[in-house]
């Protein structure tokens, strides 16, 4: 049940190729923006899509999946948490993130 209470699944396009860091403990980590649809139609009656963009970080051998078998334009779902955090820009600003912790990726569908 702990699970439920920071669980995210998406369903979308790798945006770019993911960014892979070897850590100097040996692990890696990919990071890649996911583009998630959705399709409704609004008051005229036309139909319209609305691309939300999410930032993924994987770690481990999560990481090694996505370097190995994804790229731009692949469709991919993805299960994991949430993880807000904030850091100071270079032009002293805060700034705030929230990315999604991959704990699975589902490879779906092919690249276009």
């Amino acid at each position: 049940m702990s699970k439920l209470r920071n669980h995210v699944q998406l369903i979308g396009n790798v945006g770019d190729v993911p960014a892979i860091t070897n850590l100097e403990s040996g692990k890696k980590v990919a990071r890649f923006q996911l583009a998630t649809n959705e399709h409704y139609k609004n008051a005229n009656g036309e139909k319209v899509q609305s691309t939300d963009w999410h930032t993924i970080v994987a770690w481990g051998k999560t990481a090694e999946i996505v370097e190995k078998y994804t790229g731009k334009g692949k469709e991919v779902g993805i299960t994991g948490k949430l993880k807000s955090r904030t850091y100071i820009a270079e032009d002293g600003n805060t700034r705030y993130v929230t990315e999604v912790i991959a704990d699975e990726i589902l490879l779906l569908g092919n690249k276009s």
